[in-house]
């Protein structure tokens, strides 16, 4: 499994999403099965799966799964549903504000992980403390870097 962390802006979209799809492409051509765990909580998020839809276009879709993960219920599910594999909302977040349900949601990712793919700039945001607790818990964590 490998789950997705980064910022809710990106200003240098080309760059980033031209080394995401490239690390996406090559898991899913050295792994057997692959799960993709993704929020759309901003831009790296939107282009995570974005990536993952392409790689599944032009590289392979029969061993690997786009899966959402929410905090909470949303509206416009039906057209999620029809966007991705599956629709998650862990049961733990049920009743939790929703502030808190994202964070709680990023580590309940983390942990159901053996990577992360992260592009994170600076040392502050939910981001960064998703990268640090994926680091925390010995998780292989992917960093994307650009000149920013």
């Amino acid at each position: 499994c490998v789950t997705f962390a980064g910022h809710r802006r990106i200003d240098c979209f080309t760059d980033v999403e031209k080394q995401l799809y490239q690390i996406i492409a090559d898991i899913i051509r050295t792994k057997e099965y692959v799960e993709f765990y993704v929020g759309i909580e901003g831009d790296f998020d939107i282009m995570a799966a974005s990536c993952i839809r392409r790689a599944k276009q032009k590289v392979c879709d029969d061993n690997n799964s786009l899966n959402l993960v929410l905090p909470y219920s949303k509206a416009g599910m039906e057209f999620m549903e029809a966007s991705f594999d599956s629709i998650i909302i862990p049961p733990e977040l049920h009743g939790v504000h929703p502030k808190k349900a994202i964070a709680l949601r990023n580590r309940w990712m983390v942990d159901r992980s053996d990577a992360l793919i992260t592009y994170v700039l600076g040392n502050k945001g939910g981001a960064n403390d998703t990268m640090k607790y994926a680091i925390d818990m010995k998780k292989a964590v992917i960093k994307i870097k650009t000149t920013e």
